[in-house]
């Protein structure tokens, strides 16, 4: 089983100016002649992290990562309430990828990243399909209001105690309606008791929702820093009220944009905060991506998968 690559630290760093008063942390780590790779994180709001940089051959690839707009290295930060999120979009991120990849005088490059930050893949490639070399994904989502009706309210039936709790979260008169989007506006709250309190309740729901899995940690979301929490709470809870700002099943509709890039994809079998269909679906249409179903793994995967996702990794910079 192959091993992931040993730490590494980036080799320049930067802040881009992205506009609306955003900067855009950046990295680039390895070989600065390598094969170009962008890492895409999940969330949306996750920000990245240095064991991201350990999944490619530092001999071969030229790997870039960003913290997405509110979050991570970012500013203005998320958690700060006086931060305006009117400029944070799915479109804008979209934006700021393309301007970082003018601003590093990348051509193409391949894209790597799960959970959110497979939707993020998707929308840019079939965006700039011309500017993609290739895309592996661990864990396929396409934020489609069905995706996001089943993770806050249908998966409900496997955990129904949880979900009372994380219903009763809500101000009383919100409870029977739009669950997502009375979190989004609890996280503009102006009390930082109730902001608090807000993602700790819509943290506890998505550990709950992971708990069934063999592998990872049991508070992935519980267990992160405070002012990394309410950023990830704050902009996930509205990015899911939009519906991440797509056409309901567009992401599908024009996977045909994808045709000549090969990919391979990812995902646990145990998965229910996002289940497989939605990646069998879109190898349906994406007929060039190869999909990978992880047999004891969920949305946290497992040695088995991080092992497989270095090995696809691995032979996309071997034929380059």
């Amino acid at each position: 089983m192959a091993e992931l690559y040993p730490p590494i630290e980036p080799y320049e760093q930067g802040m881009l100016d992205v506009g609306d008063g955003n900067r855009v942390h950046w990295e680039v780590c390895a070989n600065p002649g390598g094969k170009p790779a962008l890492v895409v994180h999940g969330g949306p709001g996750s920000g990245c992290v240095p064991g991201m940089r350990r999944y490619f051959d530092p001999e071969r690839y030229r790997v870039v990562l960003f913290d997405q707009r509110g979050c991570g290295r970012s500013t203005p930060h998320a958690s700060d309430p006086a931060t305006d999120m009117r400029h944070n979009t799915t479109g804008h991120l979209i934006a700021d990828m393309e301007r970082l990849r003018q601003h590093l005088g990348i051509e193409r490059w391949l894209l790597f990243g799960g959970s959110w930050g497979s939707t993020l893949i998707l929308a840019y490639a079939e965006q700039y399909p011309d500017r993609v070399s290739g895309i592996v994904i661990n864990g396929v989502t396409m934020t489609r209001r069905s995706e996001i009706d089943w993770l806050y309210r249908g998966v409900a039936r496997f955990f129904p105690e949880q979900w009372d709790r994380f219903r009763d979260g809500v101000p009383e008169a919100e409870r029977d309606g739009d669950l997502v989007a009375a979190y989004a506006r609890l996280m503009e709250h102006p009390d930082p008791a109730v902001r608090a309190r807000a993602a700790a309740d819509w943290c506890r729901w998505e550990d709950a929702v992971l708990s069934l899995e063999p592998h990872g940690a049991p508070d992935p979301y519980s267990g992160r820093p405070d002012d990394a929490r309410l950023a990830m709470v704050r902009i996930a809870s509205r990015y899911f009220a939009h519906g991440a700002w797509l056409e309901e099943g567009a992401l599908l509709r024009d996977a045909r944009r994808l045709k000549g890039i090969e990919g391979v994809l990812f995902h646990g079998r145990l998965d229910l905060s996002g289940p497989l269909g939605t990646a069998w679906e879109l190898t349906r249409v994406w007929t060039d991506a190869e999909l990978v179903v992880m047999q004891d793994a969920g949305h946290k995967g497992n040695e088995a998968m991080r092992a497989q996702v270095t090995g696809a990794l691995d032979r996309f910079a071997r034929r380059d």
